[in-house]
């Protein structure tokens, strides 16, 4: 199954054309470290006083950890006197001190990253509801909810962890080697000397390991998409037995995503083992020198017992960095991939002096209309006719003429290549478009109802809609009819895009809604497709009461939806190629004729 097949049951109008390139920026290569962190510290706006509270706690811990190895060696050379009882119980007060403050800080630090992410969740979801049609026409849904979820949870862990770690290693290392310093210059130079391992240790894993963890997210992601669209498309997958090939693909991409993320977790689990190494190998120096040193004199049992601690505090921050650093690659990949939906591009904004479309009488005029999904392709090729207010218009023409585009262009999903669409004498791109859009009512073939009851649904037209007017439209459709039949009536929940009713009793639902929006212009894209012929007689009776008054336009392939339209017009290969009502197409013996023959 194509990826951008529409499998996931949401409304859309049109096919996938084109690609997500001219919405996303490349990604195949890692964004600046440093500007992806800038960014995401945009997010902690209004947080910045639990931040800087925060802090106070780690530069606090942090001093404690700078003072408490100093105490040590002190009590090793007061035990010789008997005098260390005091020193103790101070060093047994740090401790403590030093654990509830890493406990407050930690929750400060959830805290706060929990509500990075909510607000990061927010901007995401908000910049999809900005986006055009044709983003959701050519991305996988699987991808985007990978990227909402799985993506913006991973971002979660910067803060709690690399950030924490960043400033106690700044404090902790330069303290460390204050006191280093002050206690014994030789031994402090033989402690610096893994400082350029650890180094190219980590310069050299951090090229491999970003670029895995990148690779790692999108492969999950493209597995995310897999999912989605098997499960949602689970009905086609099963019609034309292609349950071997869904398993099959999946297996390849999981299998890929097995063979990154273990790359990854290799690489970055490559830093511990080799930074024990490193800092045993400095320990071994640090002992054998302070040795030497105690032996002639130079230095106290005392002053190696604190120099000993002072080193390990010294490894220890770089190795928190190490063990934090899959974390950091992984999430800052993340952070990626989530900015780069939020740096899409968004549809067009109104022009400044558009203005709002109320109650519009209907006149619509195509004038030398030109337009191609891509740009070296036209679907409509100088496409000129007009609609009197009030007409109903049928569309008609072989798959992929071009008669749901029309409709696309109509209600600005796209806009026009070249040439005018106008509305009442306007053109429409002098509307806003939310006006524009809200003057149409619109039942498509795929019908998408949301979670919810039945009332909902339909009450989903016109949520100001009073719970009699609910009930009328249902009954307008003839909806009412099988909903009073079920358990719960209109009170009825349904599934995931309402699984639990028939195609054709979620065709009336969708047709409901239709009706109590009270459109000025009705768009009925095979409409009654899903319904047997007793239903659609039915159907056509509302309809045919709902049209009246309205400008109307119909794609519809069954002769007896179209036959009374007050005009009809055929599309081929993108151009206007016959105009007239049914008994004239009829006379003139053309493509209609032909169609109608078949």
């Amino acid at each position: 199954m194509s990826k951008n097949e529409n499998t996931s049951g949401m409304p859309r109008i049109g096919g996938g054309h084109g690609g997500s390139q001219r919405f996303l920026r490349p990604a195949s290569k890692p964004k600046d470290t440093k500007k992806t962190i800038r960014r995401l510290l945009t997010f902690f706006a209004g947080q910045y006083k639990l931040l800087l509270f925060s802090f106070f706690l780690i530069f606090v811990s942090s001093i404690i950890s700078l003072i408490t190895p100093y105490l040590i060696g002190k009590a090793v050379d007061l035990i010789l006197i008997k005098k260390e009882k005091m020193i103790i119980l101070v060093l047994l007060g740090l401790f403590i001190l030093d654990g509830l403050l890493r406990f407050f800080r930690g929750y400060i630090l959830t805290t706060v990253s929990q509500k990075m992410v909510r607000l990061i969740r927010e901007s995401f979801f908000k910049i999809l509801q900005k986006l055009p049609i044709a983003f959701f026409d050519a991305y996988p849904h699987g991808e985007l909810m990978s990227r909402i979820t799985n993506d913006t949870d991973n971002i979660a862990g910067i803060l709690a962890t690399a950030i924490t770690q960043f400033m106690s290693v700044v404090i902790v290392l330069t303290g460390s080697i204050a006191m280093m310093l002050y206690l014994s210059p030789l031994m402090t130079f033989c402690t610096l000397v893994t400082v350029p391992l650890v180094y190219l240790l980590t310069k050299t894993i951090s090229k491999k390991t970003r670029k895995f963890f990148k690779e790692q997210q999108d492969t999950l992601g493209k597995l995310n998409g897999i999912i989605e669209e098997d499960i949602s498309g689970i009905k086609i997958v099963k019609a034309y037995g292609h349950e071997k090939e869904s398993i099959e693909n999946f297996e390849q991409t999981n299998e890929r995503l097995r063979s990154v993320s273990t790359k990854a977790q290799v690489w970055s689990g490559f830093v511990m083992p080799i930074m024990n190494v490193i800092n045993n190998f400095g320990f071994v120096v640090v002992a054998g020198v302070g040795g030497y040193l105690a032996v002639k004199g130079t230095v106290s049992v005392g002053t190696i017992a604190s120099f000993i601690n002072y080193s390990k505090q010294f490894g220890m921050p770089l190795n928190d960095l190490a063990n934090t650093f899959n974390t950091l690659q992984s999430a800052l990949a993340s952070a990626e991939r989530v900015f780069e939906i939020l740096d899409a591009e968004e549809e067009a904004k109104d022009t400044a002096h558009a203005t709002a479309l109320i109650t519009p009488k209907g006149d619509i005029i195509f004038e030398n209309v030109f337009f191609g999904y891509t740009k070296d392709a036209n679907i409509l090729k100088n496409v000129s006719f007009d609609v009197k207010a009030g007409e109903a218009i049928a569309l008609v023409g072989p798959t992929g003429a071009g008669k749901t585009t029309i409709v696309n262009l109509i209600t600005r999903f796209y806009d026009v290549t070249s040439g005018t669409i106008s509305i009442d004498g306007k053109d429409i791109r002098n509307y806003t478009r939310d006006s524009l859009r809200k003057c149409f009512g619109i039942v498509l073939q795929d019908t998408y109802l949301f979670s919810g009851t039945i009332f909902d649904n339909i009450k989903y037209g016109r949520l100001e809609a009073t719970e009699n007017e609910v009930f009328e439209a249902a009954k307008a459709s003839g909806a009412d009819k099988f909903i009073k039949k079920l358990s719960e009536g209109y009170n009825t929940l349904l599934s995931e895009s309402g699984q639990n009713l028939s195609q054709g009793q979620r065709q009336l639902l969708a047709i409901s809604r239709a009706i109590l929006s009270n459109p000025s212009i009705l768009i009925l894209d095979e409409a009654t497709s899903s319904v047997d012929t007793r239903t659609e007689l039915g159907i056509q009776k509302a309809m045919t009461k709902l049209m009246k008054g309205r400008t109307s336009f119909i794609i519809a392939h069954r002769l007896s939806t179209i036959v009374s339209s007050d005009k009809i017009l055929v599309i081929s290969n993108g151009e206007l190629a016959e105009v007239g009502n049914h008994t004239e197409l009829m006379a003139q013996g053309g493509i209609y004729k032909q169609m109608n023959e078949v």
